[in-house]
């Protein structure tokens, strides 16, 4: 351009700012009125708002599927037939509704019945489910609910339904579930050293850990041995005497860790069946631990045979994985493949699929898929089971398989999600692919320009396909095998949210530290957004590395309090920083090894580039907030980036991985190693030897029954800023675990609103405003942090 036509440009857009002056609102003190108002947008009143939606889809036996929608009537449950294309309601909700309230002598209204989820009958007579502590079974033809005890989420069931799992004195039993007899298949547990559970680290609980064989006569479960482990500590405070809890817990650099004596158990006979290798460390190749779902190991699978197991032995810094086979009747272990890589391996790329597994045992035609992301991005491989060896990769390219979702070995096809290949769409958007054993005829079958979540039948032949953007609400459909619409169930309404005010958050894209990478990020700003103004901004942080800011990419109306916080006059925004997962490994990789990074140089980045853009936002007033690794993180924007971030709210922060579980900061970061001096490679990664740095204000949260993140860590951080004599503040919720409920969710809520508004707002709070969350789970879709 011409030097006169950039000057043009420039009178141009100084008779544009005189149009519209661009100035920072004066402070004035927020009435309760403002804090209802911003109540108006927490997920609990807005997930009501949003109609029409297809929940909690199951499918049935023999091949039909029903869902749960809500509509101003109340709340429905849709019976589907795919083969027949009919849709109606799943049963006679009065008659139930009916019968149910004779039998438990409580009023129940049809469109509000107690329950989200169901068991139906063959012939679509009989209801079964589970209320408060009670489980019913409702006959409808006889008008008639009976009770009887709910199943104990710590059992596992059987595949033919007839024996239940569970675990009593360090011991694995099994209940016959038509007799009530109870059997020990178990007897030399011990206290640490106990068979089929998980009892250590964050998260520990108590729950029967194992895989029924398809068979339902073996089950593979391990000993786990935790002897010589050190303890974790909390105590419950109460009236007279406290309560002192503990448990083992191994940290980053423990000389002893969990092991696990893999075994397979013959339930007829109560035989154990130790597997012929050196005992394996407590970890896993998906999940935080070994389990996630329904009590089930993640890194075994069976033969449909139910003779060999297939099981994934992990390294402890998760830089060695071996896919090894057993005979269940001998214990004979063999090798089959193995995996070493730079940084960390796992069977999946993201938490918020935790439940993926993404290789595949198939010893009928003597394959084996495996996950990898050996080529920089997260593909399927296809091996020979007898060999080991690589036979040929099955996909490829510059984009991720997300989950393996059905493998058809008759018709040798694989159906996969997968995210990044569809150009000129948000790289975070999920799809469903299908594709041969041979890695032809890859195809795409969800072609919406959305995010899909997709729920397929048992028998492969239909999937119901819900798909949505952050800024668009679902609409869920059904498909055959092949991806060809068979029907519309269902299209989100959104007139009631839009009736109060709601609009959705705007997604947008900056580039990265290295003024390359695109980052993608959602930005909230108040319904009442006026452009003339200047506007605080608020950045809600997560850094991963298993998960990002954003979360997922579906549609819903509220994130947390994102829009809630924005609604008190700040711009919130959220971005998935460089060190995330679900774009290529050597962006997951970006800070292996430091912690302490947290994306920050990339939330800096978005930041100023936003404010570049938009002279609405106000640089000057930089907040930041997070829970868990977002509270580790916004310590450290406060302590590493005191010129940028002025206020930080940080909640039961992970704040020195010395202190952390040891399978987190060993896969994240690498063994904790001593230096001659005593030092180690984890010692500047603490927040605490840098709070010094202090120079805006920090509020740091925890509950003191967190065993997950352990209180001690914000402590640390605590009496660090104490000896710089630093000025802080500290809120401690009484017995509160690492997620906070009831009325110390609501008060920690609006204590961090109160921070920002005081802090970054420059303004007074209300006095002690109350939300009002409604009581139990009401409606919980959308409740997510996320």
């Amino acid at each position: 351009m011409t030097r006169n036509g950039t000057a043009s440009c420039r009178i141009v857009t100084s008779l544009l700012f005189l149009v519209a002056p661009v100035h920072a609102e004066a402070p004035r003190a927020l009435q309760p009125a403002d804090y209802a108002r911003a109540e108006q947008f927490m997920p609990y009143r807005t997930a009501p708002l949003v109609m029409n939606l297809a929940e909690n889809v199951t499918w049935l036996p023999g091949g039909k599927l029903w869902y749960l929608t809500r509509t101003n009537s109340g709340e429905s449950f849709v019976l589907v037939d795919p083969r027949r294309h009919t849709k109606q309601p799943a049963f006679d909700q009065a008659r139930l509704a009916a019968a149910l309230s004779a039998s438990a002598a409580t009023k129940y209204e049809a469109a509000h019945l107690p329950f989200r989820t169901f068991d139906l009958s063959a012939d679509d007579t009989v209801v079964s489910f589970d209320s408060a502590s009670k489980h019913w079974t409702c006959e409808l033809p006889r008008d008639r609910c009976s009770e009887s005890a709910k199943r104990k989420i710590e059992e596992s069931v059987s595949p033919d339904r007839a024996r239940v799992a569970f675990v009593r004195n360090y011991n694995l039993w099994v209940r016959d579930v038509s007799s009530g007899r109870e059997t020990p298949l178990t007897t030399d547990g011990v206290k640490d050293f106990g068979y089929a559970t998980d009892d250590s680290g964050p998260g520990h609980a108590d729950s029967a850990i194992v895989l029924w064989s398809p068979d339902s006569q073996r089950l593979a479960t391990f000993q786990a041995d935790q002897r010589g482990v050190g303890d974790m500590y909390l105590v419950r405070g109460k009236a007279g005497h406290p309560e002192l809890k503990s448990w083992k817990f191994a940290m980053a650099g423990d000389g002893v860790i969990p092991t696990i004596r893999r075994v397979i158990i013959d339930v007829e006979s109560a035989k154990v069946v130790t597997l012929a290798i050196p005992p394996d460390l407590r970890r896993a190749s998906s999940c935080h631990d070994l389990h996630c779902g329904d009590n089930e190991l993640v890194d075994s699978q069976w033969s449909p045979d139910s003779r060999h197991l297939a099981f994934i032995s992990t390294s402890r810094e998760h830089k060695h994985v071996t896919l090894r086979e057993a005979d269940a009747t001998t214990g004979a272990v063999r090798g089959v493949l193995e995996e070493s890589v730079r940084s960390f391996y796992d069977t999946d790329i993201s938490s918020s699929y935790k439940d993926a597994v993404n290789w595949r045992y198939l010893p009928e035609s003597g394959e084996v898929i495996w996950f990898s992301e050996r080529d920089n991005w997260a593909h399927l491989y296809l091996y020979d089971l007898r060999t080991g060896k690589l036979r040929h990769q099955i996909t490829r390219g510059d984009w991720n398989v997300v989950e393996l979702l059905r493998v058809d070995e008759r018709r040798r096809v694989l159906y996969l999600s997968g995210v990044g290949r569809e150009a000129g769409r948000d790289p975070y958007f999920v799809h469903l692919y299908k594709v041969g054993f041979d890695g032809k005829g890859l195809s795409l079958l969800t072609p919406e320009d959305a995010t899909h979540e997709v729920s397929m039948a048992p028998s492969g032949e239909y999937f119901v396909d819900r798909y949505s953007r952050p800024d668009v609400p679902p609409v869920a459909v059904l498909r055959d095998r092949s991806g060809r619409l068979v029907s519309t169930l269902e299209k989100g309404d959104i007139s009631p949210l839009l009736s109060i005010g709601w609009k959705p958050p705007v997604p947008v894209t900056v580039k990265a530290r290295d003024g390359v990478t695109d980052l993608y990020g959602l930005v909230f700003r108040p319904t009442s957004f006026d452009p003339g103004k200047k506007y605080p901004i608020v950045d809600f942080i997560y850094p991963g590395p298993q998960l990002g800011s954003v979360g997922s990419r579906h549609f819903t109306a509220s994130r947390g309090d994102r829009q809630s916080l924005a609604e008190l006059g700040f711009v919130v925004v959220a971005f998935d920083g460089m060190g995330t997962p679900l774009r290529s490994k050597a962006f997951h990789d970006t800070y292996y090894g430091n912690m302490r990074d947290n994306t920050l140089p990339d939330q800096v980045a978005a930041i100023r580039q936003l404010a570049e853009r938009h002279p609405w936002i106000d640089l000057d007033r930089v907040g930041i907030y997070g829970h868990s690794g977002g509270g580790y993180a916004t310590a450290a924007a406060m302590f590493d980036y005191p010129n940028v971030f002025k206020v930080g709210v940080a909640e039961s922060g992970n704040h020195d991985q010395r202190g952390y579980a040891d399978d987190w900061g060993e896969k994240y970061i690498g063994l904790l190693e001593r230096k001659p001096d005593g030092s180690s490679n984890y010692d500047s990664q603490g927040n605490e030897t840098v709070a010094g740095n202090l120079k805006g204000h920090l509020l740091l949260m925890h509950g003191t029954l967190d065993d997950n993140v352990p209180p001690y860590l914000t402590l640390l951080v605590a009496d660090a800023l104490i000896q710089a004599n630093k000025d802080f503040d500290l809120l401690l919720l009484p017995n509160q675990q690492h997620d906070y409920e009831g009325q110390a969710d609501n008060y920690a809520t609006r204590r961090r609103w109160d921070y920002f508004v005081r802090y970054l707002l420059g303004a007074e709070p209300p006095r002690e405003y109350q939300l009002h969350r409604p009581a139990g789970n009401a409606s919980p879709t959308d409740w997510e942090w996320w």
